[in-house]
């Protein structure tokens, strides 16, 4: 079987953990998890990072940062996770969920305005698949109603919107590091923070509520409860691991865009014989081959291309199923339709990216969807 993911192992990650062990400090905010902050803050600019135990977390943080409470209303996709909705749940908000674009499955900024009510807190764009959503109309819906923005950046770590990098634009943002991203360290994520006001408060939350963190750097003579917060803070092993990949970010990413290529390359002629269209990036994204997707006509054709490549030992998956239309929300969210959100719920396939994965793996990949269509009728 051709797996649909395997995370990529630098060589590196075994030793670090063990200098992490050797250091005698293997709890949260170690050497690691400083090296970690440090790269992301040179490399992309942010003005402050914190690794969390997962993106759930991070976004978990940004909803208390923000302030959210009961009845306060937030706009994100439907096709995203769970998680994306899950965090500001927990602290009372009204989901109100958005249409994805026609030309992909991120969020239709055309259509935020419209939801906008007086209890409108924030705006949460998901930057599917590594390509940026149309963040200059979001932030400036976001200014005009004073809003804010948490950028879902789960699968955009080198991804940019024109010459920013994804994560650095709205007001917080937050990363995952689960085995099926770019750079992983098993599970882990990261909060990052944009705007000021919030950097000092985001620490006291990461670390259980406390100025720990304010002691530890010889800020503050004593440490104590200074607001609500939890244990966000992953151990300095999992940052070890983290550094390890993140030292090999570039070769990581070449090798994801060479499949990424190679796929589109490849499968081009059955778009324009219109039996598939292959993903958009609009002018203002950058491509990180985060994932590779597939759209088939309908949820028929899409679920039989499934089948015959697990026939053919190929491990290839659908995505999100709506979030509206799940069993927890569908009554919440009424009778409003997503159309879009419904097609890409149902027409999307995705395929195996994974570094170890071989050029004639690809093409092996490649032949199979086409022995399917080949024996369809002509669309």
């Amino acid at each position: 079987m051709i797996p649909f993911n395997k995370p990529y192992f630098s060589g590196n990650e075994i030793n670090y953990i063990r200098q992490a062990i050797g250091s005698g400090h293997i709890s949260g905010n170690g050497e690691f998890t400083r090296k970690c902050h440090r790269f992301f803050c040179e490399r992309y600019g942010f003005k402050k990072c914190l690794l969390s135990t997962s993106c759930t977390d991070a976004l978990e943080m940004a909803a208390i940062l923000i302030d959210i409470k009961i009845d306060d209303e937030v706009i994100m996709p439907s096709y995203t996770f769970v998680s994306t909705a899950n965090p500001f749940v927990l602290r009372g908000a009204k989901i109100v969920f958005a249409d994805s674009n026609p030309l992909n499955p991120n969020i239709n900024a055309d259509k935020i305005e419209e939801l906008i009510t007086p209890k409108t807190k924030a705006i949460v764009p998901v930057h599917y698949a590594g390509i940026a959503c149309d963040m200059d109309k979001i932030m400036a819906i976001a200014g005009k109603y004073n809003l804010f923005v948490v950028e879902d950046a789960a699968q955009s770590i080198e991804s940019y919107h024109k010459n920013q990098p994804i994560g650095s634009i709205g007001h917080l943002a937050a990363f995952s590091f689960h085995e099926t991203k770019n750079i992983v360290c098993g599970e882990g994520g990261m909060l990052v923070i944009n705007d000021d006001h919030f950097i000092k408060r985001a620490e006291i939350i990461w670390e259980k509520g406390t100025n720990r963190a304010e002691f530890f750097r010889g800020d503050v003579d004593k440490y104590g409860w200074k607001d609500i917060g939890s244990s966000f803070l992953p151990s300095d092993l999992i940052a070890a691991f983290l550094f390890a990949q993140l030292e090999n970010i570039e070769a990581i990413q070449a090798k994801r865009k060479q499949i990424w290529q190679l796929y589109y390359e490849e499968l081009k002629k059955l778009e324009e014989q219109g039996f598939v269209k292959l993903p958009y990036i609009p002018e203002y994204a950058t491509n990180n081959s985060h994932l590779f997707y597939v759209l088939c006509k309908n949820q028929i054709i899409r679920d039989g291309l499934l089948s015959f490549l697990k026939s053919k030992q190929v491990c290839a998956v659908f995505h999100y199923l709506p979030l509206h239309k799940s069993d927890f929300y569908s009554e919440t969210h009424g009778s409003r339709q997503l159309p879009w959100c419904d097609y890409y719920g149902e027409s999307l396939i995705r395929l195996p990216v994974y570094c170890e994965l071989s050029g004639e793996t690809v093409k092996e990949i490649i032949g199979c969807i086409y022995e399917y269509f080949e024996s369809r009728p002509s669309p």
